[in-house]
């Protein structure tokens, strides 16, 4: 299984904090975002997002269809994020576009083995692959991607 956590990017200060839209430099965050993403996810990828307006402006820039699900909204747990994504089980890929802290928590324990709060930039990406090698799960860190290295 393949998945790739993906932080909103840059939006504005505000309250209600769900309402928070994109900032310009946010929306070109996602923009490039979103382009390099459509051009390696695989066909079949489920894409699961918040229903914050920040996540949904993110996602929208990737072109493609999404589930919105409150699991993974604003102060989802780190258990709810796994389920939703259905970590490790899942087949294919699952793109999580949502929040700090529960992405860094993510992973940190999926890498690191151990809760942690780890930090995931704005509009940044983690791509981690679950795998079986000689009976044993491994998780590989495939790729980390940050809009302002596009």
């Amino acid at each position: 299984m393949d998945l790739i956590l993906w932080r909103h990017a840059e939006a504005a200060d505000g309250f209600p904090d769900n309402t928070r839209k994109l900032t310009a430099k946010g929306e070109k965050q996602a923009s490039l975002m979103g382009e390099w993403l459509r051009e390696r996810l695989p066909k079949e990828t489920r894409i699961i997002v918040s229903p914050a307006k920040r996540t949904q402006q993110t996602a929208l820039a990737l072109k493609c269809k999404f589930e919105t699900l409150r699991e993974i909204d604003v102060g989802a747990s780190l258990p709810a994020l796994l389920t939703a994504a259905g970590w490790p089980d899942a087949k294919g890929a699952v793109l999580v576009v949502g929040h700090q802290p529960v992405l860094g928590q993510a992973a940190a324990l999926l890498l690191g083995g151990d809760e942690a709060d780890w930090s995931v930039k704005k509009g940044a990406v983690w791509w981690l692959s679950s795998r079986v090698r000689q009976d044993e799960t491994q998780v590989v860190l495939r790729a980390v991607m940050a809009p302002d290295l596009l």
